[in-house]
């Protein structure tokens, strides 16, 4: 295999699933691209996709040697995916994009001219998020905004993955290997000077998210716990409460009996302070269950993913062991 050249931009792309969003990316990117004017690549990180997405990619491979497939041995995850490509990137400056589409390609010239102002990350913010239920726009506004609050690290807010890095800020980010990975949070993490572009999110051109409530969930719970203490200081601020109130309410208690004998409360006031106590005591437990698990899956230190094969790429001399590579057959 040839060696790559080093080109100035590398364009990442994690895709699940996405067969029928890939080819119309690619020639949305070519053309940007090439109106750009720079050397360039184009890195689709296929995570396990169990559609004929592999083979879309491998034919675009075929007729453009500038497109680069890595093919992960399942599904690992977004985040995983993600960092995937940014290992293997060779650009001086790597832009992140989705494949679904709703992030414009158009808009990586402007993410292009910010950093050759001098910015080590330029994120794109979204300023309204089309095609999206108000459900979502509002849980994702809340979100965005709680965790800013009580996270130490100052997270961009309505930004997603779509960025470009440069080439200090790329390496700073491949030496952070932890498994609980909240890209957006490590995206910040790292520092150096950063500005924002702002554009409106197109709906998903095709295809169904693979993103659910649940999963929502899940990944909002993943970023507020690897970027915030307050969770477990709020589990502190509930026991405290908790016994601040048994105190108030057994003084409460004590002077009636001094005052007045012992009437024996009834049995619905006792339950009440049962369930709220055993409530709170629950509460808690999950708390530092949360963090006590992902303690527990840091300390296994197992690699981020595992590589199927790659077209395009060389095996990877990086001094992780999580991506021996040979060539994808399809």
């Amino acid at each position: 295999m040839e060696r790559r050249e080093t080109p100035t931009l590398s364009v990442v792309v994690p895709v699940y699933n996405e067969a029928a969003n890939v080819r119309v990316l690619y020639g949305r990117l070519r053309r940007t691209l090439a109106l750009l004017g720079e050397s360039s690549e184009i890195i689709f990180v296929n995570d396990g996709s169990r559609d004929d997405t592999i083979d879309q990619l491998a034919a675009l491979h075929r007729d453009d040697s500038s497109v680069k497939v890595i093919d992960l041995s399942r599904n690992f995850g977004k985040e995983a995916a993600v960092t995937a490509g940014i290992d293997f990137a060779a650009g001086e400056a790597v832009v992140v994009i989705d494949a679904d589409l709703q992030d414009p390609p158009e808009l990586i010239p402007e993410l292009v001219a910010k950093w050759r102002e001098g910015y080590d990350s330029v994120c794109a913010v979204r300023t309204r998020r089309d095609g999206e239920s108000w459900l979502k726009r509002a849980t994702a506004h809340s979100f965005y905004r709680v965790i800013g609050k009580i996270s130490k690290t100052p997270i961009p807010q309505d930004t997603g993955d779509f960025r470009l890095m440069s080439r200090r800020a790329v390496e700073a980010l491949k030496t952070l290997r932890e498994q609980n990975r909240f890209m957006k949070g490590l995206f910040a993490w790292v520092g150096f000077p950063q500005t924002s572009v702002y554009y409106v999110r197109d709906p998903r051109y095709a295809g169904k998210t693979a993103w659910n409530y649940w999963k929502l969930w899940n990944f909002a719970v993943e970023g507020i716990t690897s970027f915030s203490h307050f969770p477990l200081q709020l589990a502190t601020l509930f026991g405290l409460t908790a016994a601040l109130l048994a105190f108030a309410h057994g003084s409460y208690v004590f002077i009636l009996t001094v005052f007045y004998g012992n009437p024996v409360p009834g049995y619905p006031s006792l339950m009440v302070a049962i369930l709220f106590l055993g409530g709170v005591q629950l509460i808690c437990l999950g708390i530092i269950g949360e963090y006590l698990a992902r303690t527990y899956s840091e300390s296994k230190r197992r690699p981020l993913y595992f590589v199927n094969g790659t077209l395009g790429l060389e095996p990877s001399v990086e001094p992780h062991a999580d991506h021996r590579t040979r060539e994808v057959r399809v």
